[in-house]
């Protein structure tokens, strides 16, 4: 039988997934307030800078939180950040006991909050749905711990491995579903990256589009030789979130000035590696901007060089039950290539889903191939 704080910790981890899509950089946590057996409050972060969830359960509590449990999907913080810290804060309350799912890795914390909780005889219980619960925040745990974007590479093709026919027609190769999907994908993100062929050929806005709205993240567009058409709905979208152009030493200086006269829009130079735009100087440069994960829904070049630079953390695949055929018909992921089987990169912890009669594929890359 399920034990009552993996009850309650199931709970919380629910309300923690509330605040998808608002509080990056920061995670998304949860925290559910227990006393004499019955709920008395909930909380979630419910934005960036804003009350932590342990403040808001408290603050929604509708009786005395005195000698209560807190369930809480991340440690309580014990540093003064934008907000003051939540451990003296569950002292103050004099809170019994806290459940915590898992200890957070931010150097300023690491297991700081728990030692507070129990210097001042707060009961602590840890590792509660701990493997969910670092699920729900993969793309905070990379980010805080490596200053690096996690990077989720999305494809889509049909089931002989095609993203377009040979003419180049790839709309729509997914169905509905599996294309809502993706804009759920996009809200949690805070980067979504495609090369310059895919704006020259699609023209695609690359915003968030979900039925209560959804977040934008920012447009990252890698063009080597800044091939991008001044027209692009890139450029020109009405977004709170700026387009980001990465360019190399070669790019025009005309079209350079040109383009940084548009609203919201950012060009950044980077070395160059193999005549391209260096990806891992971009990613780097992205984390220390505060982009802490970036969606890759790029063509066939870019999906290459995102995996022989080591970048991609997750892998998101799409496969539709259709047939296209054809030697110039491209696949997934092209580029060079590797030469041989040892260089392949492997993926882990395989999740199978379905959308009607798409399958998607989920899985994480092994760092170690």
């Amino acid at each position: 039988m399920e034990s009552k704080d993996t009850f309650y910790m199931k709970k919380a981890l629910d309300l923690s997934l509330k605040g998808t899509g608002k509080t990056s950089p920061n995670p998304l946590v949860g925290a559910v307030i227990v006393k004499n057996g019955k709920i008395i409050g909930e909380g979630y972060h419910e934005y960036f800078g804003g009350p932590h969830a342990e403040v808001n359960a408290i603050n929604n509590a509708h009786e005395d939180v005195e000698g209560s449990t807190i369930y809480v999907t991340l440690e309580p913080c014990s540093h003064y950040g934008k907000t003051p810290p939540c451990a003296n804060l569950l002292v103050e309350k004099k809170i019994a006991r806290a459940v915590v799912a898992m200890i957070d890795p931010n150097p300023k914390v690491a297991g700081k909050g728990i030692s507070i909780l129990m210097q001042n005889g707060i009961e602590v219980v840890t590792g509660v749905l701990e493997t969910e619960a670092k699920k729900i925040n993969e793309i905070f745990l990379k980010f805080i711990q490596e200053k690096n974007p996690f990077c989720i590479l999305k494809t889509a093709m049909t089931i002989d491995g095609k993203i377009a026919t040979s003419t180049g027609e790839s709309m729509w190769i997914t169905n509905e579903k599996s294309r809502q999907y993706v804009h759920e994908i996009r809200n949690r993100v805070s980067g979504i990256m495609v090369g310059v062929n895919t704006i020259i050929k699609d023209n695609p806005s690359l915003t968030t589009r979900l039925k209560h709205g959804g977040t934008d993240a920012t447009r990252i567009i890698v063009d080597s030789s800044l091939r991008i058409p001044l027209d692009s709905k890139v450029l020109c979208i009405d977004s709170d979130k700026k387009t980001i152009i990465a360019t190399t030493d070669k790019a025009d200086k005309q079209k350079i000035k040109k383009l940084k006269s548009f609203k919201n829009v950012q060009v950044v130079i980077t070395p160059e590696f193999d005549s391209r735009v260096d990806l891992s100087f971009l990613f780097d440069w992205l984390g220390s901007e505060g982009i802490d994960s970036v969606l890759v829904e790029g063509g066939s070049t870019l999906n290459f060089s995102i995996i022989e630079r080591k970048l991609a953390d997750k892998v998101v695949a799409f496969i539709a039950p259709k047939i296209i055929g054809g030697d110039e018909a491209k696949t997934p992921v092209g580029g060079k290539g590797f030469e041989h089987l040892k260089d392949a990169v492997l993926l882990k912890n395989i999740k199978i889903s379905h959308f009607d009669d798409d399958i998607m594929i989920e899985a994480y890359v092994r760092k170690d191939s």
